[in-house]
């Protein structure tokens, strides 16, 4: 046993830990300036209500603090607090892959950049120096090929190296790009790049997972069929097979690709702040996907605020993302390039051949910042292992966790089990800003149960329903001033009309985010899941997650999904159970569920029936599929099932709807 919890503060960093911090080099730094605000050197609060007081003044002394590379230029650094419609730094011009690649070309390019790793290929290793090199030569095979500023590159791609290089060799160009991890089917990928009108794919010619392996070179000439704006396909040897490739002139392999411009250096074009870098998706879970635009200069200085400042990653950090390319996670692990650090990709699963390989991983390769899923945390906590008995991890000092919020339990966990001198930063945002509203904090406290606080510039609140913003009561997560990552717009929508109705409808002016929130006194805050899946059972409001965060710690209990069902003129909630290995869902479980929750939350959130199923659906990044559940418990169609990464599981619940309709 590593620590024993503590009842509320879980973690208190030491004076020396925040005298180190970067945002304490941060604090010194603006506070030493001719125009420094005025509050105290270690007064985060003091300094995120100048972020949001003053938000250009706090913005450009990032630009500054940073130091990027471009020209910052003489117009405003935000020209409207209206939303949407905001611009920032107006007058700029900067390069995204220039910024991503400084430590080559500014400091010193031997530097580890990438570690490689995956279950089927070797370990490769990238300085900083390689990669500038591999960006050039990739950079002037795209363009010998036709690819120009504003043209659609997409990849079907694994965390491995090389879709990092063909990121920033668009970005060097000025092409936007987008990504899907292989695992998607080719409706799925379709519903997604189709919209988008990409003049190249890269594709893996396969992957492997969880010890099997799985051919994509089979599924090409659909997908490419059903993509006709598809002119170059590049495969990367991702089996380490070296397989024999379609014998197509519009089809290359990624070796001679860069073989074709060995030598070339790559050439940065710059372009105003606002230009579009990449495009996102949602879920599409409710319909075909949006194709959200986001902005180079806006990922820059965010990824660069969130990683640096409250990530505290720093030149001398090993930073390891266990994520895919289908996930938005993956766009933010790139841009630790600029931190200088070395980043650590993984290809594979994360319970393969156990739950330890991760963290025989976080040992082996010495790194000092791990990201990974709450849910998968959950997954080693259920499991009883205990990482700080079997391993050294003497240099870890950071956990990210995201995709779900982090159950108390897991709190607990991470300082008994992993670390008891760690930073657990919790972090909440989306694929919408390709960022966090509420994170971490290196000079603050970590308290169970809580997110620390709201970043800096964010101004986020929990507003009810009559758009009044409250502490201490769940609320929508809202932010009432525009962030430099909020999309320049989706991609087929010209008007920006389903962009205002995706995020402005509900509050006028105000981003909405979509998630149930609540802000503590402390600064502090929960999420109590999606506001769209909000039960409302009795006239009571119930956030998902405070019923997760109650269940999923049972030991026989893998994982649970609730779902409101409309009985009449009522709605019962319903309660999915996918049990442990070696447990059922009998009686004694479900009276034991029902007594956990009347005890530890109230009478009301006791569900009215419980049901096993075998597993529960999610998407392809990782988010339970509440919505579409509660479609097929009430008889609706699900309009998007290639959104789901597991749709059998959607299958055995209307299989189950007799029993649940009982």
């Amino acid at each position: 046993m590593c620590a024993d919890p503590e009842s509320t503060i879980v973690y208190q960093p030491s004076r020396e830990t925040i005298a180190n911090s970067q945002l304490a080099d941060y604090l010194r730094w603006l506070v030493a300036r001719d125009d420094a605000p005025n509050f105290d050197i270690d007064d985060y609060h003091g300094l995120h209500a100048w972020s949001i007081d003053d938000p250009a003044a706090f913005w450009d002394s990032l630009w500054d603090y940073f130091d990027f590379i471009g020209e910052r230029g003489a117009g405003e650094v935000l020209s409207t607090y209206g939303m949407p419609g905001a611009r920032w730094f107006t007058g700029a011009r900067l390069n995204y892959a220039e910024n991503m690649l400084r430590e080559a070309s500014h400091g010193d390019p031997e530097r580890t950049a990438i570690v490689s790793l995956s279950e089927a290929r070797q370990r490769v290793t990238l300085s900083y120096g390689d990669l500038w090199a591999q960006v050039g030569a990739f950079q002037a095979f795209l363009e010998s090929i036709g690819v120009g500023p504003g043209d659609r590159v997409v990849g079907v791609v694994a965390h491995t190296h090389e879709p990092m290089v063909a990121l920033l060799a668009c970005a060097s160009i000025g092409a936007i790009w987008s990504s899907a991890s292989p695992d998607f089917g080719v409706s799925g990928i379709v519903d997604r790049f189709a919209q988008i009108e990409p003049s190249v794919l890269i594709t893996v010619d396969g992957y492997r997972y969880g010890g099997k392996a799985f051919d994509w070179l089979g599924r090409l000439s659909e997908l490419w069929a059903r993509i006709p704006s598809i002119e170059h396909v590049v495969v990367t040897d991702n089996t380490g097979q070296a397989q024999a490739l379609p014998d197509d002139a519009a089809v290359t392999g990624w070796t001679e690709a860069l073989a074709a411009h060995h030598g070339t250096a790559p050439v940065f074009n710059r372009g105003p702040f606002d230009r579009p870098i990449y495009i996102m998706f949602s879920s599409g879970t409710t319909g075909v996907p949006k194709c959200i635009v986001h902005a180079a200069g806006g990922m820059l200085i965010q990824h660069a605020k969130e990683q640096m400042l409250h990530g505290d990653i720093g030149r001398d950090d090993v930073f390891f993302y266990f994520t895919t390319c289908g996930w938005m996670m993956w766009n933010w692990h790139v841009s630790g390039l600029f931190t200088g650090a070395r980043l650590v990709t993984y290809d594979g699963s994360p319970g393969y051949p156990d739950l330890d390989a991760l963290w025989s991983l976080v040992e082996r390769e010495n790194v000092t910042c791990f990201g990974t899923s709450a849910k998968w945390l959950g997954a080693c906590r259920n499991a009883g292992i205990a990482p700080c008995d079997d391993h050294d991890l003497g240099a870890l000092r950071v956990i990210f966790s995201t995709g779900s919020p982090l159950l108390d339990a897991d709190y607990d966990w991470v300082y008994t089990h992993v670390k008891s001198d760690i930073l657990l930063g919790s972090i909440s945002g989306g694929t919408d800003i390709v960022a966090s509203f509420v994170g971490c904090c290196p000079i603050l406290p970590v308290r169970r149960g809580e997110i620390q606080c709201r970043l800096l510039g964010v101004a986020a609140q929990a507003f009810d329903d009559d758009g009044q913003a409250v502490i201490g009561e769940q609320g929508e997560l809202v932010c009432t001033q525009p962030l430099p990552s909020m999309p320049v717009g989706f991609w087929g929508d010209p008007d920006g009309a389903r962009y205002r109705q995706s995020y402005f409808d509900r509050f006028p002016g105000i981003w909405a985010h979509g998630d149930n929130i609540a802000f503590t006194e402390t600064g502090g805050a929960v999420i109590y899941g999606r506001s769209d899946a909000t039960l409302n059972i009795g006239g009571v409001r119930i956030g998902t997650a405070e019923i997760y965060r109650q269940i999923e710690p049972m030991v026989e209990v893998a994982d649970c999904l609730v779902a409101a069902q409309t009985v009449g003129e009522d709605d019962r909630m319903v309660m999915l159970v996918a049990p442990v290995e070696g447990h059922v869902v009998d009686d004694a479980l479900r009276d034991a569920i029902r007594k956990r929750l009347r005890e530890q939350a109230s009478p009301r959130h006791v569900p009215k029936l419980i049901v096993e199923v075998a597993a529960l659906p999610y998407t392809y990044s990782g988010k339970k599929v509440e919505l579409a559940v509660a479609h097929v418990l009430n008889g609706r169609e699900v309009s998007n099932v290639s959104a789901i990464r597991n749709p059998e599981s959607l299958t055995e619940v209307a299989e189950k709807s007799d029993l649940c309709c009982a």
